[in-house]
């Protein structure tokens, strides 16, 4: 049943990021993806098993996984010659994409209002002068509401088991 719950809420998730680290090799990403499923099945008594906190555990996993596949492949020689322009390893952006994912899920549970000026000030990285400007609302408004906005997200985050 776990096993059932994690591939429904997470699967297509895990196996594009699997491939990603693997070099779009679908069977390793798809062994990948197992292994940390299976992992988290064995460590079902420790984790927290809510679909949201159990997403970040997951990614963390499968990226140590496709390092070590990375490493154990290139410590053996290869029974076929490799091309260099096939050699993808593992991407220096993982930890990125992971935090990208978390944010975008967090910033779901956001207000509509929350989530706008959170868009302005921090992703567009207009002023506050130039939010007011944009949005018609007072200074003061586009302070309080980054404030709130910033504090709704960090919990978001915080119910996500994410405190990066």
């Amino acid at each position: 049943m776990f096993i059932q719950e994690v591939y429904a809420h997470h699967g297509s998730v895990l196996l594009r990021y699997a491939s990603s680290l693997v070099g779009h090799d679908l069977h390793w990403a798809e062994d990948v993806v197992q292994e940390a499923v299976l992992r988290a099945w064995r460590k079902i008594d420790v984790l927290d098993t809510d679909a949201a906190k159990l997403r970040p555990w997951l990614f963390t996993v499968i990226r140590h996984l496709a390092i070590d596949g990375h490493r154990s492949r290139g410590s053996r020689p290869s029974e076929v010659e490799q091309d260099a322009s096939t050699d993808h390893g593992v991407p220096d952006a993982t930890e990125r994409v992971v935090t990208t994912q978390v944010v975008a899920d967090a910033l779901g549970d956001l207000t509509p209002q929350h989530r706008e000026i959170l868009l302005h000030v921090h992703y567009l990285g207009n002023s506050v002068r130039e939010t007011a400007q944009a949005l018609g609302i007072p200074a003061g408004t586009v302070k309080s509401r980054t404030y709130k906005a910033a504090r709704a997200l960090r919990a978001a985050l915080d119910r996500r088991g994410y405190t990066h």
